[in-house]
């Protein structure tokens, strides 16, 4: 379980997110929606503890984590993966290499992050590209590489932001469906950053609606879309 309580984030005289309080289910596929400029990739910043909250704290279960210092810091945060809209993969390297990246900063040995690079690959459906170079990839098969880089330490969450943003609509089906498929048989928690209500109401179990920095609506997908209360929620669904 991720629990936010208060959290306000500010840039200068901007506010990017105003006391937000939120309870994300551990084991859950959990959507965050909103415009862009709503605050979206601030609050996942902070959630993923890249940034620490102005005022407002983070908990992880029962374990308060937005005061981590040090290698505290850095052990809770190899819990975490994240995925991106633009891959952040690293041009330097193959399909292997960029995989591998993560289990080599880990310190593992040769042998066993050559055994998780390939149990990887399965894992995402891409084996025949171990050797691939990034520019002989289509987006699907670099979001791919990307998902099983983030897997790699067996993170205890995923996160990602606006993942499917760049891919056309039978690419993110394919790529929304793999993360369903990971998430069962990973027993992984998700959460999925998003402007995108389709991408919602194809994956998410729960949703909160981020606005001007805040949550307008939380709930079931089904309620908060079938029934918006805000202004805000009525403008997503519409679009």
């Amino acid at each position: 379980m991720i629990g936010l309580k208060g959290i306000t984030k500010q840039y200068a005289a901007v506010t990017a997110v105003r006391d937000v309080d939120l309870t994300i289910p551990g084991g859950s596929i959990f959507g965050i929606i909103g415009r862009s400029g709503a605050g979206k990739s601030t609050l996942l910043r902070v959630m993923s503890l890249l940034e620490g909250p102005d005022r407002g704290e983070v908990f992880y279960g029962s374990d308060r984590v937005d005061t981590l210092t040090g290698r505290e810091l850095l052990f809770r945060r190899r819990k975490m993966g994240m995925i991106f809209q633009n891959f952040n993969l690293l041009g330097s390297r193959n399909v292997a290499g960029n995989i591998a990246y993560p289990l080599e900063i880990a310190g593992l040995r040769r042998k066993a992050i050559h055994d998780r690079v390939e149990e990887l690959l399965d894992l995402v459906d891409i084996r025949d590209k171990y050797r691939a170079r990034l520019h002989e990839l289509s987006g699907g098969q670099k979001q791919r590489v990307a998902i099983a880089r983030a897997l790699a330490a067996n993170p205890e969450v995923l996160f990602c932001d606006e993942a499917t943003s760049s891919l056309d609509p039978q690419t993110t089906r394919a790529i929304l469906s793999l993360i369903r498929k990971l998430h069962e048989k990973l027993k992984i928690t998700v959460v999925l950053i998003t402007h995108q209500m389709g991408v919602i109401r194809e994956i998410c179990e729960e949703v909160a609606v981020l606005d001007e920095g805040g949550i307008v609506e939380q709930g079931t997908v089904q309620a908060v879309f079938n029934s918006p209360k805000t202004e805000a929620t009525r403008g997503l669904v519409h679009a």
